[in-house]
């Protein structure tokens, strides 16, 4: 799937007579694997791949199969193309669920062979992250130079607009999630980058299939994390000054 204009740009609108249109998922797909309270048990992979100074994006989608949709994007792009020690390659995930840590080992060592290739992961959740392996494997992945962050505005729109066969006149219509669940994942996230206890709950409730989110902070966390990412995740407030 492919397209010329920059990494991150809006796409086409489908209505014009994209090439890649049959290629897209549909929306009712997007909103069911990337809604970031929902858990969704497959994992869906939206990817962008360029090589070089060429400026032509690849673009596709993948899902799991009997193997994790990690692995099965590493053996695809490994099968079709040889990679030299002079190729230079830049890849984007956009994933509705992070890495489990076998993946991230998988994904390591794919980077690890190929120097040249740099990798950019969204994530619109984290999987099963009260698990210390899939901290660690994170930890790990960034550790070797990935960059790993959660799915927020300005990415579900360029997902909306370049991976989603979208109705004619509707490609501003991406799904506006509540901005706090992403911020409660992002404080998750810089727990485990810096190596804090888990704060972030997550469980299901039978009645409705609702999510539940609950939030554990000791004094660590507090010390340790930015005001700016407790504020966003709604643990703090702004002092009031009254004149």
């Amino acid at each position: 799937m492919a397209s010329d204009e920059g990494p991150m740009d809006r796409g086409p609108d489908p209505s014009t007579g994209d090439p890649t249109l049959r290629r897209r998922i549909e929306p009712w797909e997007f909103e069911a694997f990337f809604d970031p309270r929902e858990l969704r048990k497959e994992t869906c992979l939206l990817y962008e791949i360029w090589w070089g100074t060429n400026h032509k994006i690849w673009r596709h989608s993948s899902q799991n199969t009997t193997k994790h949709v990690e692995v099965n994007f590493i053996e695809k792009v490994a099968s079709e193309r040889h990679f030299c020690s002079s190729t230079r390659c830049s890849i984007i995930w956009f994933l509705s669920w992070s890495p489990c840590w076998e993946c991230s080992k998988a994904i390591r060592e794919f980077l690890c062979q190929r120097p040249g290739v740099t990798l950019v992961i969204y994530v619109a959740r984290l999987y099963h992250h009260l698990d210390q392996q899939n901290r660690q494997g994170l930890r790990d992945l960034i550790n070797s130079g990935v960059t790993i962050q959660i799915m927020r505005a300005p990415e579900y729109d360029h997902c909306w607009r370049n991976f989603v066969n979208y109705p004619p006149g509707e490609d501003t219509h991406w799904p506006r999630y509540p901005p706090l669940w992403t911020e409660l994942y992002a404080l998750e996230l810089y727990c485990i980058i810096f190596s804090l206890p888990p704060c972030l709950r997550t469980s299901r409730r039978r009645q409705k299939q609702l999510t539940w989110f609950s939030l554990s902070l000791q004094n660590c966390h507090y010390q340790m994390i930015p005001p700016h990412i407790l504020l966003a995740a709604g643990v703090i407030q702004l002092p009031v000054i009254w004149r």
